[in-house]
């Protein structure tokens, strides 16, 4: 992203006096340690908002900005740049003058050797535009659903080519570097990045090879193939994973980095033996994602009040909760970016490493090497710790240690897989702790799940019909709870569907939260030997516990997601 020099920029901002020295001041640290733009600080904070952030630049640059959501995006133009020229510049072609030129909306318009290298490799003058992520998401969209067009008919020709080559007659390693092969498994990860896909799933059945995609949370069917490439398709995952070929029956993890453009995408592998041969789970990592900030993952001002006040403690415990897939670990390193300062040492635990945070000295749980989330936490607490972050507590050893740690000056961030933040306590009675122990530790328990969110550029909104009421009311009582009095607005959102979102409606994904804070009358009802889940309920209600469920609604109102999106993950 183009920048503007840090002082002038402070000269700007202080002169619309939209923050203080004091803020600009703590931005620059933070964006040193982090290394990113001062910019990106401001914006993840809230500090500034995007439209005011693109429309300073524009000014101080005397750039136009592109704004491609308010244009026709010429495709014939965007197609003049390969997708991988275009990622790696962060380039979109929108538009043919009459006099040849070509409009090009960049993130950083500059950058004169990436005009002067675009000028020569299309032929054409460049009028350079100033583009925000949405209008390069926007273009990489259109390239997505040409993809999308060809992806079947690549997919096919690739499936002939490794038939005609004769896989079934190779060897496993010699499968999977057939070139075919290669160009299948190549083609299968660039459409999953190009979908915004987060996982990839290729399944074994009877008599043919099933692959599905992750978006925005949903499972979605993308294409089955012939069963008679299978094995070289496995082959070839397992070998660029550095897994084992010959190992059929037993289950396999590993990793791989690939590259599209200048971006990296790390890739973790899970292979397991099912009924009908191998499946293979893919999780995609976006390897250059910079932490986010609470306003970025969905949590409204009440709660990052909490929040902030509960890390801003020295020691005790902060536990995040939910099942698998439901954002825990972006949480927990959103807390450690809050706290990642020069005086802190911050340790973490994980299992695996899924981001590299800068100034975090990061560990792999390894039990071959003797590295389990037991040993690897005694081997840190010798190592002076501020903060220690155990990616999950899994056993009575790991809670036992981690709750000492937190007794003696360490302030401990780590998950646990429960529905909600009130059995998170009982949970941990499970592991052995004593009451008394637990009501001393805990700071704090979120809980969370994910749900998508509309697409800002196709949101519109709607006046409900009295049918729709009803239906609605029904719902809602059937899974709120206790105390929850939602009235259902005259005024509801939703997503008309467009390139931006693959016409689902919906683009990326948002937490819907909630905290138990643990005041000295809710320790009291831990700490209590008649202690009950529905006392400990009663009194964080009187403390202002808000449910997962009325964050849910909260954001429906404010038309970040549906009532149907809310209800299904509350569900499941």
């Amino acid at each position: 992203m183009v920048k503007i020099p840090d002082q002038k920029f402070k000269e700007l901002l202080l002169l619309d006096g939209v923050i203080n020295e004091d803020q600009f001041s703590e931005a620059v640290g933070k964006a040193k340690r982090l290394s990113i733009g001062v910019g990106d600080v401001l914006l993840g904070e809230n500090l500034i908002t995007e439209e005011y952030y693109y429309n300073l630049i524009s000014k101080f640059y005397g750039i136009d900005r592109a704004r491609l959501n308010e244009r026709k995006i010429d495709e014939l133009s965007l197609r003049l740049l390969p997708e991988d020229l275009a990622r790696q510049k962060r380039s979109i072609v929108f538009e043919r003058a009459t006099d040849g030129s070509l409009s090009v909306a960049m993130e950083d318009p500059s950058d004169l050797l990436s005009i002067e290298f675009l000028e020569g490799h299309l032929h054409s003058k460049i009028k350079p535009f100033l583009a925000s992520r949405d209008d390069i998401e926007r273009g990489f969209s259109l390239y997505g659903k040409k993809i999308a067009e060809e992806f079947r008919k690549t997919i096919q020709d690739n499936i002939q080519a490794t038939l005609k080559s004769k896989i079934s007659e190779k060897g496993s390693k010699e499968a999977a570097e057939d070139l075919p092969v290669i160009s299948l498994t190549d083609n299968i990860i660039t459409y999953a990045v190009s979908s915004r896909a987060s996982d990839i799933h290729i399944e074994a059945l009877e008599s043919e090879v099933l692959i599905r995609f992750r978006v925005d949370g949903i499972l979605k069917e993308i294409v089955r193939v012939q069963r008679e490439i299978y094995q070289a398709l496995v082959a070839r995952f397992k070998l660029i994973s550095g897994l084992k070929l010959d190992e059929h029956y037993k289950p396999q993890d590993g990793r791989f980095r690939y590259q599209i453009g200048n971006e990296f995408i790390d890739v973790r592998v899970s292979v397991i033996p099912t009924f009908y041969g191998e499946k293979v789970q893919m999780r995609l990592l976006t390897s250059n994602l910079r932490p986010l900030s609470f306003e970025e993952l969905g949590f409204l001002p009440d709660m990052i009040k909490i929040l902030k006040d509960n890390i801003s403690k020295t020691y005790g415990m902060i536990l995040v909760t939910g099942p698998t897939g439901s954002g825990k670990t972006t949480t927990l390193y959103s807390i450690m970016s809050g706290l990642n300062k020069p005086e802190v040492n911050i340790v973490s635990l994980e299992d695996p490493v899924e981001y590299y945070m800068k100034y975090v000295n990061q560990i792999q749980v390894n039990p071959q090497a003797g590295i389990t989330f037991a040993n690897g936490l005694r081997a840190i607490l010798r190592q002076d710790p501020n903060v220690v972050m155990v990616g999950e507590i899994r056993d009575e050893e790991t809670a036992d240690i981690s709750v000492n740690a937190a007794l003696t000056g360490h302030l401990v961030l780590s998950s646990l897989h429960t529905n909600d933040a009130t059995t998170a306590v009982p949970r941990i009675f499970d592991l052995k702790i004593p009451p008394f122990l637990v009501s001393a530790v805990l700071n704090i328990v979120v809980a969370q799940r994910l749900v998508r969110r509309l697409c800002v550029n196709c949101i519109t909104s709607y006046k409900i019909e009295d049918s729709e009421k009803d239906f609605i009311i029904e719902q809602v009582n059937r899974i709120g709870e206790k105390g929850v009095d939602y009235k259902i607005p005259k005024t509801m959102f939703k997503g008309r569907g467009c390139q931006n979102c693959a016409n689902s409606g919906f683009k990326g994904r948002i937490g819907i939260y909630e905290i138990l804070n643990i005041t000295e009358e809710v320790r009291g009802i831990i700490a209590d030997k008649n202690f009950t889940l529905d006392k400990l309920k009663e009194v964080a209600r009187r403390s202002g516990f808000i449910t997962m469920f009325e964050d849910g609604l909260r954001k429906v109102e404010r038309g970040m997601t549906t009532l149907d999106e809310v209800l299904r993950v509350i569900r499941d």
